[in-house]
């Protein structure tokens, strides 16, 4: 069973930085793509960044210079590393995962985490 778990959201002022973490665990497929989405209330789900096994990235471009996503195989970890916070980032993060070689933001993810909330404060 694949259990992914969030950690490291909270609440911070705009231009303020956090580091979101993800753990995941009964994952053993050697391909793979990890990603985090965040959805707002009243908002659809969107892709924030995503990560695949090779390392390759994609962001969002309401994020892209701000936000760095990575990866610690050794840990089974992904990080969202959001520095610059704005108000309108604001949202429940979640972390997913799919068996995929190579994905984006828009790919359709099976495992997802139960999010962690960031909360952006003007």
């Amino acid at each position: 069973q694949v259990n992914l778990v969030e950690s490291g959201g909270g609440s911070v002022q705009s231009g303020g930085s956090l580091r979101l973490s993800c753990v995941v665990s009964g994952y053993t497929y050697s391909r793979y793509c990890m990603g985090w989405f965040r959805q707002a209330p009243g908002k659809e789900r969107e892709g924030v960044a995503v990560i695949d096994s090779d390392g390759s990235t994609n962001y969002a471009d309401s994020v892209k210079g701000r936000v760095t996503i990575s990866q610690d195989n050794a840990k089974s970890a992904v990080y969202l590393q959001m520095d610059s916070l704005k108000p309108e980032d604001t949202a429940m993060y979640y972390c997913a995962a799919v068996t995929i070689a190579a994905c984006n933001i828009r790919s359709d993810f099976r495992y997802w985490g139960q999010g962690t909330q960031v909360t952006v404060s003007s």
